[in-house]
């Protein structure tokens, strides 16, 4: 299911969920096409994390971004491309749906976290 899909916000149910990175916002480190596992459970989301969230001014938009920091009850969430501004510098804090734990296609592996991240 893309993550800029309208209904896949109302998909994301069972503890693991697939989802399909659309768009360069979170390049180099997703491209378009990626296909990502999702939890909804488990440990708590920490700076770094690659999430899938909800930005409260858009909640029918789903999107795969990095969390950056607590803010206002939600999280402060950025792409990974400076270049590509529809993260919370455009919409502001965001709830978080569930965090990516490994990309499966086409490059099969876990996500690494950018330097100046704690480690996981």
């Amino acid at each position: 299911m893309p993550a800029d899909d309208p209904r896949a916000a109302d998909r994301l149910r069972g503890p693991l969920t697939a989802v399909l990175v659309t768009g360069p916002s979170m390049a180099p480190t997703l491209r378009h096409g990626d296909a990502l596992l999702v939890r909804r459970r488990g440990r708590p989301i920490r700076p770094g994390d690659i999430v899938v969230a909800v930005f409260r001014s858009r909640p029918d938009l789903l999107v795969v971004k990095r969390a950056v920091r607590p803010a206002a009850g939600g999280w402060w969430v950025r792409g990974d491309n400076d270049l590509v501004t529809d993260d919370s510098r455009a919409y502001g804090v965001a709830d978080v749906r569930g965090r990516v734990i490994a990309r499966y296609w086409p490059r099969p592996g876990r996500l690494r976290r950018p330097c100046g991240y704690p480690p996981v």
